[in-house]
C-alpha cells in the first residue's frame, strides 16, 4: 500500500485553492493536487462529497477527514495539531 497523502481537489483559478497550496508548500506538507477542471472523475467526487456543489478546495486527509473551503486557521488547526 502506498504512502497516505493529503489529496486536494481544486481549480487553478480558485483563490482559496491557491492559498491552501501555499500553506502546504510553506509548511513543507506533501499533498497531491487534483485539478477538477481536467479530471472529470475527480469533479464527480467533489460534487458527491459536497451534496451537489462543486466546492473547492475539497481536501481529503489521510485519516479520511474532509475539509471544504477551509480557512488558513482551520488548516493549521487540523493539520499542524
Amino acid at each position: 500500500m502506498g504512502q497516505l497523502i493529503i489529496r486536494m481537489y481544486g481549480t487553478n483559478w480558485c483563490g482559496d485553492c491557491m492559498r491552501a497550496k501555499r500553506f502546504f508548500q510553506e509548511q513543507k506538507i506533501p499533498y497531491k493536487w487534483i485539478d477538477i477542471d481536467h479530471d472529470k472523475e475527480a469533479e464527480k467526487l467533489v460534487i458527491q462529497i459536497n451534496r451537489g456543489n462543486r466546492s473547492v478546495p475539497t481536501i481529503i486527509l489521510p485519516d479520511g477527514g474532509i475539509l471544504v473551503e477551509p480557512s488558513t486557521a482551520e488548516l493549521k488547526d487540523r493539520i499542524l495539531n
